[in-house]
């Protein structure tokens, strides 16, 4: 069979096939440090490369920790987080409960938290999960790039993973993404060694793995594409085809009840568009770095390490793989499925193929081996090549610090949780426009209690939702009424208040409707992503104290200068001049899609 341009890139000229037979390995410089032994019994090269080999899987996995946990405390958590937050408080029963009929795909990641939360219910504690999966991957990265390669392409590729801003991102934050990412780095590690030398208990072990994997996150199992392409570029023996086999299809079955189960709750990622140029763009730029710069120079050294692969390392006899032939179908192949199974079904977003990402920096660090290799020393080459990754992550240390402040995430819920704490009084009401604005209440319950939520029916935890289910127009209407005279309303929104979209959900238009037929707003205080304002009631028959204009107004919820402003009295803030008119509740032009409640 010929050899096609794709496989020599993947295996490198003359790297022949797996059986060992060919020459062109680079003996002695992997990760296991096996190397010749002289007649003392001692290693020379190979014991040398072995502590090198851990030395940089030590390094870039505390590097990775050292950065993870750099800013951790935000002070806030987002929406997203949020929801990992307060369905990891609810009881393993209330969260089986839930996940039939939303957030399956989270599952076993909202066990696993459960289990976190029960030790320290905290934002930070929160967030350690995915600070220690980031650094297990670094970590893996390097191993690969040792094994694969040797150890100073392992350090690295470990350094310019952690020094990704992409993955410090995911690496503070309380959802799934980073141990995705860390079972795929394992599962492909363990694809390496089951290759070099497959047994059953082997194959088992990656089998599991994938599973797990897949079951966290299940567009993980793209995973098992990208393998089995490396597999058929390094054209492995048929024996290691059938252990692969057994394991991929025993991975797929243990997935498939989940598939099934979350097809029936697809309308929670309707909100994707279809991607097209500038979504493959941007996670080309997600994956590369931060910046023009940095993301041509490490496109360029991954150019380098396609044009003049790597050889293999090894011993002779020992079935090693290629690096290409691992790390591009890890960085291209689920990638590009997503993408292309995404123009009938959207679904295509960056955080999902964070597991891909690994491939990059594999392939960077052996286009920076390329480019070094000519510097005289051992130890020059490595320093260099460090000294480069240090020049990229300095480079990139602005999008890294605004990854730690509470504005580089979506939301800001506790500060709207806060401005409602130092306004309301036991025994005042809330209000929640539109449902899922409740979550500030089941982020931060503190400020909420004593209030009384006017449309609550039954709880989040009881009925098995995100968000509670609510009562209709008319028990709206019954429960203002029975409020004293000048009883107060505390509305809890968020950007959408105002917006075309929220006046054509029926439900939540209803509780405007009611609300401004029984109370009149007196003030509202606005932070970045939502909104409190207060409102006071009369009983009914009285004669209204002034009614919201319902012509389209400047106003709404919105950021003022990224921070709440002072209490607005109504009528007086010079963005909405009408005495009769409600900044709240005002109808704003906006497009005709929210930002989603809930976001997998």
């Amino acid at each position: 069979m010929g050899r096609t341009p794709l496989r020599a890139v993947l295996t490198g000229r003359g790297a022949g096939t797996l059986d060992g037979t060919t020459a062109g390995r680079a003996t002695g410089d992997g990760a296991d440090g096996e190397g010749a032994r002289g007649a003392d019994g001692r290693t020379d090269r190979g014991g040398r490369s072995g502590a090198a080999a851990r030395a940089a899987v030590l390094l870039s996995a505390g590097l990775m920790l050292v950065i993870g946990l750099w800013g951790l405390d935000r002070g806030t958590v987002w929406r997203d987080e949020g929801a990992t937050l307060q369905v990891a408080r609810r009881s393993l029963p209330e969260i089986v409960h839930m996940l039939g009929t939303v957030d399956a795909v989270h599952g076993l990641y909202y066990v696993l938290m459960h289990a976190v939360v029960a030790v320290h219910d905290d934002e930070v504690t929160l967030r350690l999960p995915s600070v220690v999966a980031a650094a297990v991957t670094a970590g893996l990265v390097a191993a690969l790039g040792c094994r694969l390669a040797r150890p100073r392409v392992g350090l690295w590729a470990g350094l310019l993973y952690a020094a990704t801003p992409f993955v410090s991102h995911h690496a503070q934050e309380a959802r799934s993404y980073a141990l995705v990412a860390a079972g795929a780095a394992l599962a492909t590690w363990l694809l390496v060694r089951a290759v070099e030398r497959g047994s059953a208990a082997r194959w088992a072990g990656y089998g599991a793995t994938v599973a797990v994997t897949a079951l966290l996150h299940e567009f993980a199992i793209l995973l098992l594409a990208a393998h089995g392409l490396t597999l058929l570029a390094a054209r492995v023996p048929w024996r290691t085809w059938r252990g692969w086999a057994g394991a991929a299809l025993a991975a797929c079955a243990a997935l498939a009840p989940l598939v099934v189960l979350s097809r029936g709750q697809s309308e929670q990622v309707s909100w994707i568009r279809t991607p097209g140029y500038a979504e493959a763009k941007g996670l080309v730029l997600t994956f590369a770095g931060s910046g023009d710069l940095v993301a041509g120079v490490t496109l360029t050294l991954a150019a380098f390490a396609l044009a003049a692969p790597l050889p293999r390392t090894g011993p002779p006899e020992v079935r090693r793989l290629p690096l290409n032939a691992v790390a591009l179908p890890l960085a291209l192949v689920p990638p590009v499925l997503l993408y292309a199974a995404s123009q009938s079904r959207p679904l295509f977003l960056d955080r999902y193929l964070l597991f891909s990402l690994a491939g990059v920096p594999l392939l960077a660090a052996a286009g920076l081996e390329r480019v070094l290799r000519f510097l005289p020393g051992r130890r020059a080459v490595a320093a260099a090549g460090a000294l480069a990754v240090a020049a990229g992550f300095l480079w990139q240390l602005p999008q890294q610090q605004r990854e730690r402040l509470p504005a580089g995430r979506g939301d800001e819920p506790a500060r709207v949780a806060a401005a409602l704490g130092r306004q309301a009084r036991p025994g005042d009401a809330v209000l929640f426009l539109p449902l899922h604005e409740r979550r500030i209440a089941l982020f931060y319950p503190r400020p909420f209690t004593g209030l009384r939520d006017l449309t609550l029916k039954r709880s989040p935890a009881a009925s098995g939702t995100l968000y509670g289910v609510e009562a209709g127009e008319a028990e709206l209407r019954r429960r203002l009424a029975g409020l004293p005279d000048g009883g107060r309303v505390w509305v809890v929104g968020d950007t959408t208040v105002g917006s075309r979209w929220l006046r054509g959900q029926r439900a939540e238009y209803a509780k405007i409707r009611v609300l401004r037929e029984l109370c009149r707003e007196e003030s509202a205080v606005f932070v970045r992503g939502g909104a409190v304002s207060r409102y006071s009631c009369r009983p009914p028959g009285r004669a209204a104290g002034g009614r919201a204009a319902e012509r389209p107004s400047a106003g709404g919820p919105a950021v003022v200068g990224g921070t709440s402003t002072a209490a607005v009295p109504r009528g007086k803030d010079p963005r909405h001049p009408s005495a009769a008119s409600s900044p709240l509740l005002s109808v704003t032009p906006s497009p005709t899609s929210p930002p989603p409640p809930s976001r997998r």
